[in-house]
């Protein structure tokens, strides 16, 4: 899961660009980067924090009415800082490219561009497959006009070579601004305009937080299967290149996507809103002994507000969270997240002495982190600690761009709560229905008849992904998780 930005404005855009990037730093925080354009290719990439990255020399140099921007947190690739986007190209025309999501199909990628099109990919991240793809379909039109109609056909040229998920915004050099989303519309993509004056501006982002950030107040989302193309005369031209069931990801609303956001017409605050209605619910018919709901910062808070009306019992700020600790769940390997949690969170033992307590997240995933934070409550002197997820249980690996691959991480894959709960030392363990749990985020969008739920039920929209390449993933994942312990 990574963040992309794109942005082809009538003034200097690395101001823009650098605060719509920290309004996404959570979907990334391995590496980041920055491209701008004024008739060269003006780039700065870097592993860590946008803050850590980029200092005044950086931004002075980054000079352009269009850029794109990106924080990386890697599912392809070991992390380097050769695998940071953008990407660029110098022929033909010259190309830039960002995306967010997970090609499937990229080691056949990579070796398909060098037997049959001697393009050597150079990096083990898959917008560099993407990129090269969309060039070289326009390369046979080099010597002509390019008109939107060839980049559309250069998007359906993608679409029948990539597989997986990806949402992608590419810069071709003095035509235009390009973005486009899988037929699935797996990843979320928003364009944004702003028409101030006689020359508008256009965006493009991950999430609508960005959009806002950088003063575009007239956005929607990308269609899935669908492109794009603002040119070089600010024309905007759109074409549906590809229909197929639409499938956005609902991990998206569950953890990933900011609060603020709106993502495919869903507001991510309110959706979680529901899903802790939902939960709320079932957890009344359970009957519990309760005195005290607590959220795990922050994702959870939303819900666990809604679980505690519901319940009719207190809602307290239980645990404080150290706001200069990143996201552990996109942390690479156990001993890092389970290092990191004790650093995180602290509790506070007024809250917790003597009571019957709730602890309410988003998911649980392999169960370290869960463990740790109720040996931690246990330890502030809570009598009982029920822990509450309001998401179903998570028991299959993501392809599509979250990092949880391997079946053997999930403690729920063989596991009923009962035995979770006996894993993560709760007294009990309380999960979302799946179908409550799709419910109550579709409840703002009705079109959306389906999310992509592969994480919770294996079974993989995009219908390509096979047993060997369920494998394959699974053999890598452990192989870096190896090197990571190792180091």
């Amino acid at each position: 899961m990574c963040g992309v930005i794109g942005v082809f404005d009538n003034e200097e855009v690395v101001g823009k660009l650098y605060n719509a990037m920290l309004t996404i730093q959570h979907r990334g925080q391995d590496s980041a980067g920055m491209l701008t354009y004024d008739g060269r290719y003006h780039i700065k990439k870097g592993n860590g924090l946008i803050r850590d990255i980029f200092d005044e020399r950086n931004i002075l140099r980054l000079r352009g009415h269009v850029g794109l921007g990106h924080t990386r947190y890697p599912t392809v690739g070991e992390g380097s800082v050769e695998d940071a986007q953008p990407f660029w190209i110098n022929y033909p025309f010259g190309m830039a490219a960002a995306h967010n999501g997970n090609v499937t199909n990229f080691a056949d990628l990579k070796r398909e561009l060098l037997e049959k099109n001697h393009i050597l990919t150079n990096s083990n991240c898959d917008v560099e497959a993407i990129l090269n793809i969309f060039a070289n379909y326009l390369q046979g039109f080099r010597t002509r006009p390019i008109t939107p109609e060839m980049i559309f056909n250069a998007v359906r040229y993608v679409y029948r070579r990539v597989k997986g998920s990806y949402s992608v915004v590419i810069h071709i050099a003095n035509i235009g601004m390009v973005a486009f989303r899988d037929p699935f519309g797996l990843r979320p993509l928003l364009f944004g305009t702003q028409v101030e004056g006689m020359v508008p501006a256009y965006a493009f982002a991950s999430e609508s937080v960005s959009l806002h950030a950088m003063g575009f107040s007239q956005m929607r989302d990308v269609e899935p299967g669908s492109a794009i193309f603002v040119d070089r005369e600010r024309h905007v031209h759109e074409c549906q290149i590809s229909r197929k069931p639409f499938r956005p990801c609902i991990f998206e609303y569950i953890y990933f996507a900011r609060p603020d956001s709106y993502l495919n017409g869903i507001n991510v605050y309110t959706s979680r809103v529901e899903l802790g209605r939902s939960l709320g619910r079932k957890i009344r018919r359970l009957q519990l002994k309760v005195d005290v709901v607590v959220p795990v910062p922050d994702s959870a808070r939303a819900a666990a507000i809604e679980i505690a009306n519901i319940l009719r019992v207190k809602y307290r700020e239980g645990l404080v969270k150290n706001r200069y600790i990143g996201r552990t769940f996109i942390m690479p390997g156990d001993p890092v997240r389970q290092r990191s949690i004790r650093h995180k969170l602290n509790p506070i033992t007024e809250v917790f002495r003597g009571k019957d307590i709730l602890l309410v997240d988003d998911s649980i995933v392999r169960g370290n982190t869960s463990r740790s934070i109720i040996q931690m409550v246990r330890n502030a002197g809570a009598r009982t600690v029920h822990f509450a997820s309001y998401s179903a249980p998570l028991t299959h690996p993501c392809v599509y761009g979250i990092d949880m691959q391997t079946r053997n991480e999930f403690v729920a894959a063989n596991s009923t709560p009962e035995q979770i709960a006996v894993k993560i030392n709760a007294d009990s363990v309380i999960y979302q229905d799946l179908d409550d749990m799709e419910r109550a985020v579709r409840r703002q969008n009705p079109r959306i008849r389906h999310f992509c739920k592969a994480c919770f039920t294996g079974n993989y929209p995009t219908g390509d992904i096979s047993r060997h390449m369920l494998d394959t993933i699974e053999a890598e994942r452990d192989a870096q998780h190896a090197l990571i312990r190792e180091g």
